[in-house]
């Protein structure tokens, strides 16, 4: 006889567990490398790059070219239209 199940509403309590211990850890790591993350900005700023443009930068390599393309023509639009 397995204990799959507790006593109130028939919870599958093992799996239950499992899965928010799972949760748990996932989100423990998305802090640390949150934190990772944070470090290497630190180090790219010590280092006399600009973090604004990099977080620019990562966002567009995230994109798929296509997009990129057409923003980046749309923003060249919008400064001439604006005389920049």
């Amino acid at each position: 006889m397995t204990e799959t199940k507790t006593d109130t509403g028939g919870v599958a309590a093992n799996r239950l567990r499992s899965i928010v211990e799972r949760i748990e850890r996932l989100e423990e790591e998305r802090k640390a490398l949150g934190s990772d993350i944070r470090d290497i900005y630190a180090e790219a700023k010590s280092a006399g790059f600009d973090v604004k443009a990099l977080r620019q930068l990562i966002a567009l390599r995230k994109q798929e070219p296509s997009e990129v393309e057409e923003i980046e023509s749309l923003l060249d639009v919008y400064r001439r239209a604006l005389g920049m």
